[in-house]
């Protein structure tokens, strides 16, 4: 029996990073030795062991043969025959076909090691194509690596276009889809993942909401980049500088999907296109089975950000009517997520990166003034029942006034 460290965890000491999980590749041994020594087997498809004190993942190396479309259609085998050499040629990428043995000593075979020293993410074998997933899990590496500017193979790119053109990234089941898109949100540079998906015609069959903001023009006095697609990315990547919160991200990549349904004849402007992004964004969420917390703030900030960019300009009836439909005074950590990701379609355009705006403090200042409003003050000058909440948003509305004549005699 020999034991071997693999995947990630070889793959981050490499690159002078943490690993966060280790992953161990047993060679030589049977499921009878494994469960002898007191390891517990976990997983159905395959041998893998839980080790009895660290409870890290052991597996017995396997080979793997393509029986269905899809990434369920796999039979494993897995017997003391099975070399290491043969358990890592079954892995995605060179990248995480490497081991290491217990002196430190590593064992890579298909040059994985000088793929990470280039910043090549590269596959390992044509089995990469059985398994649409890898395109997900590569695109994924390169918003997580993208500080090092890792970049795709060209044989390995050609590869997912074949895979895309041939209808197996079809067979991608919306709660895989959703665990990578929601994994790439918490990366360095989450726009990456989007940006290698397009670049090998996947993003169109995967996200067709995003695809289609490509090629479609804004006003460029607003927007100096005019595509919209990049305009899209580079709010991404500004929320990702703004907040690690993955719903923030997430509301930000989404918030322009109804400028991609603007006729064009209309072009470059995109009249109402908060109110055609709702519906876009609602049945977004609902194909890949989107989280609520992430749904509720991606479709706040899709039908309220243009509200947001002309604060400046609101009454105080309408600043009170954006705080409610955002439910501030129950949830005021809501309306800082709001906030990010509007603050990051400001800044998502060339020239605009590191410029101050004036809506956040000016709609937290709102938000201040009316939450000084009393709610026991209100209930101790007898109001009782419903009117205690129409009393409450008189006094809030009257309070916002005051503030804003205020600040036009300033």
């Amino acid at each position: 029996m020999q034991i071997y460290l693999v995947g990630g965890a070889v793959r981050d000491k490499l690159l002078g990073l943490t690993p966060q999980d280790r992953d161990w590749v047993v060679v030589g041994a049977t499921p009878e030795q494994m469960l002898a020594q007191g390891f517990r087997p976990v997983g159905k498809d395959f041998p893998v062991f839980l080790h009895p004190q660290t409870g890290e993942e052991y597996a017995l190396a396997r080979t793997e043969r393509k029986t269905a479309p899809g990434y369920h259609g796999f039979e494993f085998h897995a017997d003391p025959s099975v070399t290491l050499e043969e358990d890592l040629q079954r892995r995605d990428l060179t990248i995480n076909a490497m081991a290491e043995t217990a002196d430190g000593t590593i064992i890579d075979p298909f040059g994985g090691r000088e793929d990470l020293a280039d910043g090549r993410l590269r596959h390992v074998s044509p089995a990469f194509a059985e398994d649409p997933v890898r395109i997900l899990r590569l695109a994924r590496y390169a918003a997580r690596y993208a500080r090092w500017g890792f970049r795709v193979a060209h044989d390995t790119n050609r590869l997912m276009q074949e895979m895309v053109a041939c209808g197996e990234v079809d067979a991608l089941v919306p709660e895989r889809i959703w665990q990578e898109l929601a994994r790439a949100l918490t990366e360095d540079a989450p726009a990456r993942f989007f940006e290698v998906l397009r670049g090998c015609g996947a993003l169109a069959r995967i996200f067709p909401e995003l695809e289609q903001l490509f090629g479609v023009p804004q006003p460029k006095q607003h927007h100096p980049e005019e595509d919209t697609g990049v305009h899209t990315l580079l709010v991404l990547e500004q929320a990702a500088r703004l907040s690690p919160q993955p719903q923030v991200r997430f509301a930000a990549l989404v918030h322009d999907l109804g400028k991609g349904t603007t006729p064009r004849a209309e072009w470059p402007r995109h009249i109402a296109h908060e109110h055609r992004g709702v519906a876009l964004v609602e049945q977004l969420c609902e194909r890949l089975r989107v989280p609520a917390d992430y749904r509720d703030l991606a479709l706040l900030v899709t039908r309220y950000h243009g509200v947001y960019h002309r604060a400046e300009e609101l009454r105080a009836t309408t600043l009170l009517e954006l705080l409610e439909h955002l439910d501030a005074f129950r949830r005021p950590q809501r309306v800082e997520q709001f906030l990010l990701a509007c603050e990051a379609d400001s800044r998502g355009r060339p020239g605009f990166e590191q410029q101050d705006f004036a809506q956040p403090g000016l709609i937290r200042e709102a938000l201040r003034i009316a939450q000084t409003v009393d709610v026991k003050a209100v209930v101790a000058a007898g109001h009782s029942g419903k009117a205690v909440g129409e009393e409450l948003r008189r006094r809030r509305l009257a309070a916002l006034k005051a503030w804003r004549r205020d600040e036009a005699e300033d």
